[in-house]
């Protein structure tokens, strides 16, 4: 990745990532001891608890080369997001097909964007539809091939940076 072009995350889903990061590091010392103790039972090739505390060890250490690297990746500044255009760290609203009666809401982003919102879908920019989105301004209709292979005009009713508060609030008053 470029090193101007950091993905967009929510401040809570980064705050989340950061805690899941520290709570795996805690954890180190934790599953060290863990290798030692079935290390000192004997045979490694047959010791079942001494693979399973290696996997446990590979597992974590893997999720946290990739936190770390969503992080060093990713911000939450969202002054590149311009009012009115379809980006990454966008809420979109749309409709489909010409019917502005099939409307649909969403944040384009990563799943490691993704916010708390469970109402509120997120979609990569790299799917169909995220893809189909990007860059398009307020009022722009767009063309998809969805996974079924089926052609579908999306229109943009409008984008806007995703702020956690109003989102927060629509989800308490549903």
């Amino acid at each position: 990745m470029a090193e101007n072009q950091k993905q967009y995350i929510t401040p809570e889903t980064k705050q989340k990532l950061e805690n899941e990061l520290n709570a795996l590091i805690a954890h180190r010392p934790v599953v060290a001891a863990e290798i030692n103790e079935r290390r000192e039972e004997g045979d490694l090739k047959e010791n079942a608890g001494y693979d399973a505390a290696r996997e446990m060890q590979d597992q974590e250490e893997a999720r946290i080369k990739q936190i770390s690297e969503i992080l060093a990746n990713s911000t939450t500044e969202r002054s590149s997001i311009e009012e009115g255009v379809a980006v990454v760290g966008s809420v979109v609203h749309v409709y489909y097909n010409g019917d502005k009666d099939q409307k649909e809401t969403f944040l384009i982003g990563t799943r490691a964007a993704a916010s708390d919102n469970k109402d509120l879908e997120t979609y990569s920019e790299h799917a169909p539809l995220g893809a189909a989105v990007l860059g398009a301004r307020e009022g722009e209709t767009r063309e998809y091939t969805a996974p079924n292979g089926n052609t579908i005009s999306v229109t943009i009713i409008s984008a806007e940076p995703y702020d956690s508060q109003k989102y927060a609030t629509l989800r308490e008053s549903k």
